[in-house]
């Protein structure tokens, strides 16, 4: 089959299958009721990331066979985020301790770092730096960090599924423009299972994506920007800064709320778009600027880096700056007012 048939198949089986699982979270009262750590005032049935991970993962071995995908790439994306996937649909369906999920994630990084070959060499101001097995545990920090900090952010509609499809998207684009085009056909297929599931999740949503497919989106790009780095050094640079949203506000984050002390695995309300959505009332308006912050500035900067024209780390700090700003204004990790 022609790759260009598989978006729209995709598409459209993401999108029943989130009707499905909609109807099968209201039978079954699998429900996210609002409380006082919500971004939400609805009960809102919770699951439908699923159809993501059941989408995207059935197409995987048919663009192996078809030559559009190396199959190491295709056995590190299954492996790790099947077994991420299943972690977070187990956990929200009951509850599995902080200290097992992690491990779980951890032993999902190994595996797609084994495939993949581990951390290739970076490139930083014009020279090559190989890290070696550092390097390999570093890897496998940042996809852990990756997935949960993903789950961090899906606290309102749309936007960890505006941020999956701008990211996808736009590293398809990198790939083109430093002439790496059999890159493309992996974040493609992602944006359009993510782009099926966004006909229920956008704002207002009927239906959540839940730890199985915001981990799974997490750990997926990660590996997506890992395997682009083998491609050509630069392209790392280039998926980190277009992550910059999520990565920045979840960082800073973190940060502050470990300065003071807080018990960082609990629930909470502190990111900059969650005071953000508070401020201005409705969730549509952050979630759109988040799509627009990837377009108007990320993109033009990581597609400047990808081309050659920029260093990575200058276009990381340059790409990161005015975010850590919003972050600030937006009072990303304080404490919220009563």
């Amino acid at each position: 089959m022609d790759f260009w048939l598989y978006l729209p198949i995709v598409s459209a089986l993401s999108l029943v299958l989130t009707g499905g699982l909609r109807r099968y979270a209201l039978a079954r009262s699998l429900m996210d009721v609002p409380n006082a750590r919500s971004s939400h005032a609805v009960p809102t049935p919770r699951g439908g990331g699923v159809a993501i991970v059941v989408s995207f993962l059935m197409v995987l071995p048919l663009l192996s066979l078809g030559g559009h995908l190396p199959w190491n790439v295709t056995w590190a994306l299954f492996g790790a985020g099947l077994g991420v996937a299943v972690l977070g649909f187990l956990d929200d369906h009951g509850h599995i301790a902080a200290r097992w999920r992690l491990l779980g994630h951890f032993a999902a990084a190994t595996w797609a770092l084994w495939w993949l070959g581990g951390m290739p060499a970076l490139e930083v101001f014009g020279y090559t730096v190989d890290l070696g097995p550092v390097g390999h545990f570093l890897a496998a920090v940042y996809l852990v960090w990756l997935l949960n900090l993903y789950n961090f952010m899906d606290g309102i509609d749309g936007i960890a599924s505006i941020e999956a499809i701008s990211v996808c998207i736009g590293g398809a684009l990198l790939y083109i423009v430093c002439g790496q085009h059999q890159g493309v056909f992996a974040p493609l297929i992602l944006a359009a299972a993510v782009f099926g599931f966004l006909f229920w999740n956008f704002p207002p949503a009927r239906i959540f994506m839940g730890d199985a497919g915001s981990g799974f989106l997490g750990v997926i790009l990660g590996i997506l920007s890992l395997q682009a780095a083998w491609l050509s050094p630069q392209l790392l640079w280039g998926w980190i800064i277009l992550l910059g949203v999520f990565i920045v506000d979840a960082t800073f984050t973190l940060m502050r709320r470990l300065l003071r002390g807080d018990k960082v695995y609990e629930a909470h309300r502190s990111h900059a778009y969650q005071f953000a959505s508070r401020q201005y009332g409705r969730h549509l308006p952050v979630t759109l600027t988040v799509a627009s912050i990837n377009l108007i500035w990320l993109l033009p900067l990581a597609a400047c880096v990808a081309a050659g024209w920029l260093d990575g780390v200058a276009g990381l700090v340059i790409a990161y700056a005015p975010l850590v700003l919003l972050a600030i204004k937006y009072r990303a990790g304080e404490l919220e007012k009563r």
